[in-house]
């Protein structure tokens, strides 16, 4: 039998691909206790009775059920929750290494003030009734000033009680800044409300797809729920379903797909209505959507601007590939089309979310088993709407400080309009809080944000470790950890079923920490008024209770609540909406640099080994990072053999990778699974805080990259930025 060379590389690499859910990371992690038992702060529980409870992991937005084992008072282990609808007793490396965030060293103890210079990491320990007081001072003075409407904070998402207690509080405070991290759920999110008309979260029946088409979604390298699409993959495996994956880079994800097409990077909407136009132009759409909305629109578009020849040229990909992909695409009996890159935590650009969405339209896999769902929030939130006084009425008239809901009405946050507008003085924030994220690490273009956030007088994180954000605040008032708190966790990523989580405290908090909910409620208490009157529960813990009802029983016993019905919403599909229209001139998504100055394009990539959010690697998850990623502190950079040549670098060879944005020493690993004139960084490393296990190890590629706005979302487009690539 003959292996060709794009076989072997599949075969080769997607092997390594497949130590990431075997049994392998766990061995190394059983190696890694071995020579971590002298550490100071790892836990030697007592002999003892052992006791079991159920809760939630919320280190990534995947939701998965967790049992935690203890001894007496020490948790000995997590692992994934048998039966849980998420993750049905699996759970992921960062999942298992839980225990170091809730012993480790990085966790902040107890409230700090800030008593040197931004980032030099001078502290001095307060007390909680003084850091509520310094913040409710601070507050009280810019709303008499009449500046409540610069006021702002920033969370992991828009989903949740402890989000929607930030809102109630700058609503009735007066500031209409709240504003959350990105992700492709913001993009998902707007592409439901213009083709569908609905609003709502999108949800995948992966499961039941028999025909999976990427467009470069890391479907083993974190994207969604990191438990399920391992399931999924494998299950799609046994059971001879195709996986197509499409991207410049042999990725994890790729090399365990039936397929792997290189594209040329930008142009995956080109490529989606490319094969709309084939599929409608052989007949092999839906015989339902001729009478959608906008149908005939969608037709002429693709079939007068996006035929194969065109596209072949645009993308990179051959014409007969084009064609064969969108026929067997077509005739499949579940196909499901997905998108959003790497792990998903850049929005991307709406014209390729919405080119993908199409195809599922077109196939008449939208709300169907196998297909793309339009799923409903667990609508449990219900609470009295706040009464808001003179001030407040008046802040909440004034333009959000990102301008999001204005030029683009369906965008409810654009945190990466956040640093033009403070470093170019059109805007600013005398005051901003910020809640399980940490931008000044993950969003793109990380130096302007630091340089952005010196210039807002006062920033309080409420960080449960030393991140880069929390090292930069004024003040941290710490949240517990997950292990130590009530929390509820709404319907994860990607899942097209709705649910509702609870994370349940199965330790007592380890340290002097404050529930984040609690903390907002005696500020709001603090200030008095109109405010204290919109918190009118006692604690966090009895808004949770109130706010949950018949709920909190159930979730208290399971961890969860689930039904196993499809909540979804109807809407009539709108094949051409306004924002569709650009396409018809398509240009290929903004790339950052001269091509003159930097011939070589850096994109980034995500392995499931490596977190790039909130939470960084604890020690156990670095280690199992290879050695073609992090070599000693060294990020290595992948570049194709041929590029390699034309520019005199061998294997193993330091170079200097420079981008408009910045620069960064590399080594360098030779990658035949990478096209020539591209070269390829990890994201997740280059931390400044945190431990000496994950500080200084690597460079962080948000350095390296900027934002590009989407002309259609606003939202940031970006994955890539020219580059040039010299011997040291």
């Amino acid at each position: 039998m003959k292996i060709g060379r794009r076989s072997f590389l599949s075969f080769v690499i997607g092997g390594a691909a497949g130590t990431a859910i075997t049994p392998l990371p766990w061995k190394l992690m059983d190696d890694s206790s071995i020579w971590s038992q002298n550490w100071p702060w790892t836990p030697v529980p007592p002999d003892g009775e052992y006791s079991q409870s159920n809760s939630v992991c919320t280190l990534c937005p995947g939701g998965c059920g967790i049992t935690v084992r203890k001894v007496d008072d020490r948790v000995v282990k997590i692992e994934g929750m048998k039966g849980h609808p998420v993750n049905d007793g699996g759970l992921c490396l960062m999942g298992l290494s839980g225990l170091q965030l809730l012993y480790g060293p990085t966790r902040v103890k107890t409230p700090l003030k800030r008593v040197g210079k931004r980032g030099e990491g001078k502290w001095e320990k307060i007390s909680w009734d003084e850091a509520i007081s310094e913040v409710a001072k601070k507050l009280a003075d810019i709303r008499s000033n009449g500046g409540s409407h610069t006021v702002g904070s920033i969370v992991d998402s828009e989903n949740g009680t402890v989000p929607n207690l930030f809102k109630r509080f700058l609503t009735t405070y007066g500031s209409p800044n709240f504003m959350t991290m990105p992700s492709i759920q913001d993009s998902y999110a707007m592409t439901l409300q213009v083709m569908q008309g609905v609003s709502a979260q999108v949800g995948f029946d992966a499961e039941n797809a028999d025909f999976i088409l990427s467009f470069g979604s890391g479907i083993i390298d974190g994207w969604g729920s990191p438990v399920r699409m391992f399931k999924a993959n494998s299950a799609w495996k046994a059971n001879g379903k195709k996986v197509v994956q499409i991207e410049p880079r042999l990725s994890n994800t790729a090399a365990k797909s039936d397929k792997w097409i290189p594209i040329n990077p930008g142009t995956e909407a080109a490529l989606a209505l490319g094969l709309a136009n084939i599929i409608i132009s052989n007949s092999l759409d839906s015989k339902k959507i001729s009478q959608s909305t906008g149908f005939d629109s969608f037709k002429k578009l693709v079939q007068n601007e996006y035929g194969t020849d065109k596209v072949s040229k645009i993308t990179g990909i051959n014409s007969a590939t084009i064609v064969s992909l969108a026929k067997n695409f077509a005739r499949a009996s579940k196909p499901l089309a997905i998108c959003g890159k790497g792990q998903g935590s850049i929005p991307g650009s709406l014209n390729e979310f919405m080119a993908v969405h199409a195809l599922n339209a077109l196939v008449g896999n939208i709300n169907k088993e196998g297909g793309v769902w339009a799923v409903t929030d667990t609508e449990y939130i219900n609470w009295p709407k706040p009464e808001m006084d003179s001030i407040a009425e008046n802040g909440m008239q004034k333009e959000r400080i990102d301008g999001a809901g204005s030029e683009y009405p369906h965008t409810k946050s654009l945190l990466n309009r956040l640093v033009e507008v403070i470093n170019s003085g059109d805007g600013s924030l005398e005051a901003l809080f910020v809640s399980g994220a940490n931008p000044l690490y993950s969003m793109p273009g990380s130096k302007a944000i630091k340089n952005a956030f010196d210039n807002i007088p006062f920033i309080v994180s409420f960080s449960s470790y030393m991140d880069e954000t929390a090292s930069n605040a004024d003040l941290i008032l710490p949240n517990h950890v997950y292990l130590e708190r009530y929390e509820d966790v709404p319907t994860p990523a990607g899942l097209s079923k709705p649910i509702v989580g609870l994370t349940r405290p199965v330790v007592k908090p380890q340290f002097n920490t404050k529930h984040v909910g609690d903390v907002v409620m005696l500020i709001a208490k603090a200030l008095g008024g109109g405010i204290a009157d919109a918190f009118s529960w006692e604690s966090y813990e009895a808004c949770l209770k109130e706010t949950l009802g018949v709920k909190w029983d159930i979730l208290v016993e399971k961890g969860f609540e689930f039904n196993g019905d499809k909540c979804i919403l109807e809407g009539d599909f709108n094949f051409y909406p306004d924002a569709m229209k650009s396409l018809s001139d398509f240009s290929p998504v903004s790339i950052e640099g001269s091509a003159i100055s930097y011939p070589l394009l850096l994109i980034p990539y995500d392995t499931i080994r490596l977190a790039n959010g909130y939470i960084g690697d604890p020690p156990f998850a670095i280690k199992t990072v290879e050695d073609t990623v992090l070599k000693g502190k060294n990020s290595c950079v992948e570049i194709n053999p041929k590029t390699g040549k034309e520019l005199g670098l061998t294997e193993g060879r330091y170079a200097s990778l420079l981008t408009p944005r910045g620069k960064a020493k590399v080594k360098v690993h030779l990658y035949e699974g990478i096209m020539p004139g591209i070269v390829a960084l990890p994201r997740g490393l280059g931390h400044t805080a945190y431990d000496n296990y994950l500080a200084g190890k690597g460079c962080n590629f948000n350095e390296l990259i900027g934002s590009t706005e989407d002309p259609v979302s606003g939202l940031d487009e970006a994955w890539g930025i020219r580059a040039r690539l010299t011997k040291v």
